[in-house]
Formats: C-alpha cells, structure tokens, sequence
C-alpha cells in the first residue's frame, strides 16, 4: 500500500516547477524581486483556490473511476490530467476570447500577453452565458444523485429520502432545474434574458448527450465484454467523456475566479495547474485507499457542494459572489460529511 506522501511526489515536483517558472514571469514583467515575489504568491493562492473548489470534483471522479476498468483509470489519470490543464485552463479561456472578440487564437494570446487588462474584460463578458451552462449541468449531476431510485444510504435523512422520492416520477430532475431556470429569467434584465436562456439549455442538452452515450456504451459494453475487448473500451469511453464534461463544468468558476487575482493568462495556467495536480493526486487516493467505502457520507457531501456550487453559478449571473464562499461552503459540507461518517463508524464498530 502506497504512503499518504508517495502521492503528493508528483504535485510536490509540479509545484517546485511551478513557482520559479511565476518567478521568472514576474521578474520579466517587472524587473524586480518584489514583482517575482508577487507573481509567486498569486500562484500559491491560485492553487490553494483551485484544491478548495475542486476537491468535490475529486470525489466524484473517484466514485465513478471505481466502476472504470484499469485501463481507462490510467487513461483519465493520463489524458485527462492534460486535458484538464492545458484544455480547460489554458485553451478554454483562450476560446472565450477568440469567440467573444472574433479573432484568432495567436491573436488572442498577444492580447493576453500585451493587453491582459482588455482580455480579462473579455473573459468577465463571457461570465453569464458560462455560469448558465455549468450552472445547470451541474445541477443535474447533484439531483441525479439524489433522484436515484437505487440509493440506500442517505446522510441528511428526511430530505434525501423525500428526494429520492421524486426521482419516482420520470424526467423530475430535468423539470426542477427548468423551473429554477425560469425564476432566473424572470429575475434577470431582459437584455439578459435570451443568452442565459440559451446556454443554460445547452447546460441541460450537454448532459443529457453525454448521460445517454454513456448508457449506450455501457450497454454495449455488457454485450460485448465476454466476446472482445471492443466492449470495455466503449463503456470505459462513456465514462471517460461524463468526467471530462464535468471536470470542465468545475473548472469555469476557478478560471474566471482566477481573474479576480491576476490578469496574466499564463500565471493563471501556472497557478491552477498546480492545484490540479493536487486534485488528481487526491482522485487516485480515495481510488487505490478505498476512503469513498471507508467513509459512507463523504459521497454525499460532494454532492450536496456540488448542488451549492450550481446555485450560486445561476446567482452569480445576478451578483458578484466571492470564490472564497464557494470554496468554504463547499469544504463545509465534505468536512461535516467526514465527521459524520467517522461518527458513524465508531457507533457501528
């Protein structure tokens, strides 16, 4: 059994790599030490930021990379790791700018590296239309959760159990976030009203796609696994794609909260990229320990943050909320899901 510290190697030596590389950018910025030292910091800060709002993400990942094979557990630890950083980190804020300004990708990264002010604006514009489509993707993941009707173990008993109730009742899911979706609309300035409307449909249309291909896969792959091997790698692949999405979905309140800090797309990369090794690192350590069997409510507690994080992305299409609500509410609920678990143990044996 590997230690607790044989998992951290990798983010350890990322984070060494990490730091002098915001070192040197902030000393060819700035030309001086105190420029170094405070592209330094913002880097830490970035990734601290990173780890607090991902480690929800982390568990998920974790309980459904225990239904993957092997094989696809190291293709999502691989692929998937550079994926989420130069992807999501690097090219999704990219694109925002790409598609908002209508230039190219080189223009888009001069803009970035001469004119990081404008290219921030560019990126809070792109805010609503990102917060409505995560905002009810996510929304979907948590009530998928709680509407299974194949749940027995509930944490917060008369509520879980009153939700698994609707799951009785086809499509309820997808009609409560509609619903929540409508208030929004009725809240919002009518300038406003058609592209959070849109995207937030799109939120929905996404994860319907990538549930059903996933089933599809799946079904394929239970048909096909005694045969050959073309079977495991179908269902390994509907899994695959259902955690990219939903990586990608976690990733938008870091990335634009990452503005909040720093204008600098490449201190931005630097600095959430670290934290995603640590989240990685954390993935692979509830997989290999068994920590998901271990502690029977922490499950729920990633699902109950990621439900808080899919409100506040529809109510920061209103109001500005700081990341760090998000971040604290969210280790809130994982860290009352692991004292109550621990609890639990003990009074069981």
């Amino acid at each position: 059994m590997r230690t607790t510290l044989s998992y951290l190697r990798w983010p350890l030596i990322v984070t060494g790599l990490g730091i002098a590389l915001a070192g040197y950018l902030g000393w060819e910025f700035s030309h001086d030490s105190g420029g170094a030292l405070s592209f330094l910091l913002i880097a830490l800060v970035l990734a601290v930021l990173e780890i607090s709002l991902s480690f929800d993400n982390a568990i998920v990942n974790a309980n459904k990379l225990q239904e993957m094979s092997p094989q696809w557990q190291r293709r999502f630890l691989t692929w998937g790791i550079l994926i989420a950083v130069f992807g999501m980190r690097i090219v999704f804020p990219l694109m925002i700018v790409v598609i908002a300004a209508q230039i190219g990708p080189v223009q888009a990264i001069e803009l970035a590296a001469a004119h990081p002010a404008e290219y921030a604006e560019l990126i809070r514009d792109a805010h609503l239309p990102i917060a409505a489509f995560g905002g009810s993707f996510l929304m979907l993941v948590a009530l998928s959760f709680f509407f299974d009707q194949s749940k027995e173990v509930h944490w917060i008993g008369r509520l879980e159990r009153g939700l698994r109730a609707c799951g009785s009742v086809r499509g309820m899911e997808v009609g409560f976030v509609l619903v929540f979706i409508l208030i929004f609309v009725w809240l919002l300035p009518v300038r406003d009203e058609r592209l959070f409307m849109f995207s937030a449909m799109w939120g929905i249309v996404t994860f319907l796609a990538v549930d059903a291909l996933g089933h599809v896969l799946d079904r394929w792959g239970n048909a096909q696994a005694a045969s050959c091997t073309m079977g495991t790698a179908r269902a390994g692949l509907g899994a695959f794609l259902y955690l990219e999405v939903l990586d990608a979905s976690f990733s938008f309140d870091g990335v634009i909260g990452a503005f909040a800090l720093t204008q600098n797309l490449f201190l931005i990369a630097i600095g959430l990229g670290i934290g995603a090794m640590y989240v990685r690192s954390m993935t692979v350590m509830l997989v290999e320990k068994g920590t998901l069997a271990e502690f029977r409510y922490l499950e729920h507690g990633a699902f109950w943050s990621i439900l808080t994080l899919s409100i506040i992305m529809f109510g920061q299409t209103m109001w500005h909320l700081p990341e760090v609500v998000t971040g604290l509410l969210g280790a809130g609920f994982i860290a009352t899901a692991f004292v109550s678990s621990v609890l639990w143990n003990r009074r069981h044996g």
